[in-house]
């Protein structure tokens, strides 16, 4: 077994992590109106994350049958999704599995980080992973939003029509960092709510995640410090 190998096992969430910001750089390219193999493409490269997530959900107090009852019909579904163009109701329900497996794995993620009073090298790299699994999650929770509600997001470039899968995720990484760059908007109500939403749980998710690394440190000297101070037998 080499090191690289074992590095792997010791850090999944790293492992995740990375692919998800691979991805980001890798959709400008592939993404294109009619293009399928593009799509076929982006399709399979997510089939990659999901099954990184779930080995990274492996790796944590979570039930591995629960991640596999989810993320198989999502597997499935994303290759339904590809050979029939996005018909509905196919879209819909790959969406929705998407969602539900990404929502899952936040969850899991989540245990995995506050499960004890350590923080090792991969629940560092699982911080990162965690926002952006929930970048993810948002970005398909948009996807059934205009599927339910058709016309839910505008952008200035174009007004009308669905927006693509790239515009979602870029609507949602902006939102999920606050910083309000994006040239998608909401423009209907269940829309702006769910944005709304995301906006609040990234906020919550950076206080929380802060205040426990430094929780954590404060702890960890104060426990040294009592140590140098016992006397020694």
């Amino acid at each position: 077994m080499t090191d690289a190998w074992r590095w792997i096992e010791r850090n999944p969430s790293a492992v995740l992590l990375y692919a998800q910001l691979g991805g980001i750089l890798l959709y400008p390219y592939l993404e294109g109106p009619g293009d399928q193999f593009g799509t076929l493409v982006l399709s399979l490269f997510g089939l990659v994350v999901l099954g990184l997530a779930v080995a990274t959900v492996r790796a944590t107090p979570s039930l591995t049958w629960v991640a596999v009852l989810i993320g198989v019909p999502a597997v499935l579904l994303t290759f339904v999704d590809v050979f029939t163009q996005n018909a509905q109701p196919w879209h819909l329900l790959s969406d929705i599995f998407h969602a539900g497996f990404y929502a899952y794995t936040l969850v899991a993620l989540l245990r995995y980080m506050f499960a004890d009073d350590r923080v090792s090298t991969d629940e560092l790299y699982a911080i990162g992973a965690t926002f952006t699994i929930g970048i993810w999650l948002f970005a398909y929770v948009y996807s059934i939003c205009q599927t339910l509600v058709p016309g839910s997001f505008a952008a200035f470039a174009e007004a009308e029509g669905q927006r693509t899968w790239f515009e979602l995720l870029f609507l949602s990484c902006t939102t999920m960092t606050s910083t309000g760059l994006s040239d998608v908007i909401p423009i209907k109500p269940h829309a702006r709510s769910l944005v709304m939403i995301q906006q609040i749980a990234g906020m919550l998710y950076l206080a929380i995640v802060v205040s426990r690394i430094v929780g954590l440190t404060l702890h960890r000297r104060d426990r040294s410090a009592a140590q140098r101070r016992s006397p020694k037998l």
